[in-house]
């Protein structure tokens, strides 16, 4: 499984394909994430919020990604004002949005 704080097209392998997003709550993130997971979390505040919402050790990893048919990714989708550098908790106002993404 990999965790993403954002999802684009270009992380798609092959096409024609269908795109499933469901949205999750943290408690079924933290769920999936208890079988391993790998970091695609491209900055350094964002994977430390959330480390901390997760409960793991979350890795800034600037990385490529492309998903293949039959796989899926949790996607963070942080929302609220710009994280403060240095920031391990999410800002008063701020939530983040649990997607499981699946390529079929």
């Amino acid at each position: 499984m990999k965790l993403l704080n954002a999802f684009s097209f270009n992380m798609i392998a092959v096409f024609p394909t269908a795109i499933v997003a469901k949205e999750i709550s943290l408690d079924e993130a933290k769920a999936i994430l208890v079988a391993g997971f790998e970091s695609a979390v491209g900055h350094a505040d964002t994977a430390a919020v959330f480390g901390t919402e997760l409960g793991v050790e979350v890795l800034a990893v600037r990385a490529t990604v492309s998903l293949q048919k039959g796989e899926q990714a949790l996607v963070g989708q942080y929302k609220g004002p710009r994280l403060p550098e240095g920031c391990k908790t999410l800002p008063e106002g701020a939530t983040i949005q649990w997607l499981l993404i699946s390529v079929e």
